[in-house]
């Protein structure tokens, strides 16, 4: 493991003991604090969305596709390779909490991870408005 010091930390805990506290429904929970961290910090445009992930050290994220009823975004980072064996579920539900947040819309995040990117997957239907909070 060829890690930087100051890195080192986030590792240890995002790689190591979130996986041995969550054991299996580690994914399942991480997707969901990540819909819940993006509630606690909303974002008001996808400049403030790629300047929150690169100040949480999550990696350069961009939006690369606008499709009707789907954007895609891309994330790299210095860490990624062969021995990335990380999870991005935390990052694909703040991706998908702040879609639906922004566009009032239902929506669900999926990602795929290869040697050089994570390319995110946030499907929303147009149809299928957020119900209003009482």
């Amino acid at each position: 493991m060829n890690l930087e010091t100051e890195d080192f930390s986030y590792h240890l805990i995002r790689n190591e003991l979130l996986q041995d506290l969550l054991g299996k429904d580690h994914d399942a929970i991480l997707y969901w604090l990540g819909k819940s961290l993006a509630r606690k910090y909303p974002l008001e445009s996808v400049d403030d969305l790629i300047a929150f992930f690169e100040k949480a050290n999550w990696g350069q994220l961009q939006l690369v596709k606008e499709k009707r009823q789907a954007k895609l975004f891309e994330l790299t980072g210095p860490w990624m390779g062969k021995h990335d064996s990380r999870c991005y579920q935390l990052e694909a539900g703040f991706l998908t909490q702040y879609l639906e947040q922004s566009l009032q819309r239902i929506a669900a995040g999926s990602y795929s991870a290869s040697k050089k990117a994570v390319l995110f997957t946030i499907e929303f239907d147009r149809h299928d408005a957020v119900a209003a909070n009482n």
